[in-house]
Order: structure tokens, then sequence, then C-alpha cells
């Protein structure tokens, strides 16, 4: 049985992904941004999205689902606007890379968008706005996956959407903002787990095929198969459903590429923008502006006196500071999915623990 008391070291736990990743063959920097994304994602609180996705990366690496290297393809380049083929690299350097042409040319023409089609799958999202945060711009980052659809539109049953996460990050005069959301009310990350599990959400966050509301995931897996309910539930899911459309124009239809294509398997259509704070209203008014709005948020009454309104990402980069300084807590399913791994290239989870 797996401890869920015990604290990984965060440097040791990259190292043993980062070994794993390059032990299955691919590219040593490519295999140290992932390895690093991955931990990053269990720092700030995403266990759905950081070494839980390990397992299934090495999977599509030595399946040959995920390219050990290369380079992605500019099918477009203007100065402000760029269009990539990813060739299905791996999502988390992709996403790094095109960060890294984006800041030069936000910088000298205000802002810059980054559309990547055939990325292989990106991870948590949340983990670059710590970019946007230390780079001190306004970031937007989205992405849907055109080979997959388990969200339906609002008022149907079949599913041709997948959750379509959208993040927003920008920074405060101390800390920042980094919001991660979906379309739907929950992801097909937390589903699997908990079907997996034999658990039931809280609420009904789905629909079953006949489009009645239900807390069990095990739909998911039905013949024919229900769907994440969008943003909004069964009352008010057009919201939702307007957000999936809004993600599927910025990532398919900016890229070109979409669910009108033949599927390839696991991956993501990303969009990604940032501005530069200076080109606009400048970054000391943008700071008085957004300063003042989080401390009404944070100086709001609350609804529960133990719980106080915090902004989105104020939790997260608190157990990352934490987890950093005092060890990783794992979710218990993430060592045992990583045991034929660990057998197959002769590294051990353990060694990361700290003492």
């Amino acid at each position: 049985m797996t401890n869920t008391s015990a604290l990984y070291d965060a440097a040791a736990l990259v190292a043993f992904a980062d070994g794993l990743l390059q032990r299955a063959g691919l590219d040593p920097a490519m295999a140290a941004s992932v390895a690093q994304t991955l931990v990053d994602g269990d720092l700030l609180g995403h266990d759905t999205h950081g070494l839980a996705l390990l397992a299934g990366y090495l999977q599509e690496i030595e399946t040959g689902k995920m390219a050990k290297a290369g380079a992605p393809q500019t099918l477009s380049d203007r100065p402000a606007a760029v269009l990539w083929d990813g060739q299905r690299l791996p999502g988390p350097w992709l996403v790094h890379q095109g960060l890294d042409l984006l800041l030069p040319r936000a910088r000298a023409l205000g802002t810059a968008t980054l559309a990547i089609r055939r990325s292989h799958h990106i991870a948590c999202l949340a983990v670059y706005m710590l970019r946007a945060l230390d780079e001190g711009m306004l970031m937007l980052l989205a992405c849907s996956d055109p080979n997959a659809a388990s969200v339906a539109p609002f008022g149907g049953t079949q599913a041709v959407f997948t959750p379509n996460p959208l993040a927003l990050g920008f920074p405060l005069s101390a800390g920042g903002v980094m919001v991660d959301i979906s379309a739907s009310i929950t992801t097909n990350g937390m589903s699997n787990r908990k079907h997996a599990a034999g658990e039931r959400f809280a609420q009904p966050v789905l629909i079953d095929a006949q489009g009645r509301p239900t807390d069990d995931p095990a739909v998911l897996f039905a013949k024919p198969p229900g769907t994440l309910l969008p943003v909004g539930g069964t009352t008010h899911g057009h919201k939702g459903y307007g957000l999936a459309l809004l993600v599927e124009s910025l990532t398919a239809g900016l890229a070109g590429h979409g669910r009108a294509d033949a599927p390839e398997g696991w991956g993501a259509t990303v969009y990604i923008t940032l501005h530069d704070l200076a080109a606009f209203g400048g970054k000391e008014d943008f700071l008085r502006q957004m300063d003042h709005v989080a401390a009404q948020c944070r100086g709001n009454v609350p609804v529960d006196p133990q719980q106080p309104v915090r902004l989105p990402g104020e939790g997260g980069l608190r157990r990352r500071a934490d987890a950093t300084h005092n060890g990783v807590r794992l979710h218990p399913g993430i060592a045992p999915a990583l045991a034929s791994a660990e057998a197959r290239y002769g590294l051990r989870l353990a060694d990361a623990l700290r003492p």
C-alpha cells in the first residue's frame, strides 16, 4: 500500500522523471522541460496533471505516438502572429519554446500570439502562468484536443468537445493571479481517477447517454457513453458551451487544424498570447488597477469566516513554496502507476523520498 504521508524532494522528483523520459528515448532537453513541468503541476496542487501523467507519456514515447526529437515546423510567421506544426513533439517543451519565441516579440510589438497544431498533450496550464508572473506579462493560454471528445454542447447528449482549458496569468505588486479553468465542470483526469477508485463526485457533473444528470463517472465508459457537463450544468450550461466554442476558435480555428481532421492520438491544439503591460496603459497603472481589484477581493466579507476570499493561484503558489521547502506529497495513485516503468528502466521513485 502507498504511504500517503510520504514526502518527496522536489528536485529529486524532477531528476527521477527526467531519467525515465531520457531512458525511454526522449531528447535530453525535452525530457528536462517535461519533467520540470510535470513536477511543477504537483507543486501547485494540480495532481491530476502532474506526475500522474508520466506513465502515459512514457507509453506514448515507447509506442512512437510522442516524437522523441526534432523541431516544430513554422507554417506562418508574421511579427506578432505565428503558426507552428508541433510534429507531435512533447507539449510542455513546445509551449516553453513558444514562450521563448513570443517574449521578445511581445516586448517589441506590445503583443504576440502563437498557435500550435499537432502538439502532444501540454500538461497543467497553470504551470506556464508562472512565466507570466516572472516576466511581468499578461498571458492567455488555451488548448483543445481534436482527437477526443467528452463534453456535449448545452442541450445535447453526444460529446463534441474536450474540457477545453483556458488559463490567464498576470503579475501584481506582490505575487500574481493564475487562473486555470475549463469549459466543463470537471476534467477527464479527475473522472478517470474517480472511476478507477470506484468513487463518485459530490455533485452531478455528468449526464448519461439519455441526458440524465449523474455523479457517477462510470457513465463515461458505458455504451453509449455519457458526457461531462459544461460549466453551468443543466441550467446555465450555455456559459460553458460558449467557453468551449471560444477555445475551439482560438485553437483549432486559428491553427486551421482540429476536429475536421483525421485523429492522430492524444494531443493538443494550442493558443498562446502575451501582452506587454508597458505597451498599453503602462505597467505602473496596470498594477494600480489590478492591485486595487485584488484588495477588494481579498478584503471581501467571506461567507465562512474560516475561509477568506483569495485570488486564483494564491493557494497554488503557497503550496508550491511549502512543497519546495518541506517536501512534496504525491497522490497515492502515482507510485503504483509508475511501478512498471521503474522496473523497465531501473529507476526508483522511492529514491526521491526525503530522509
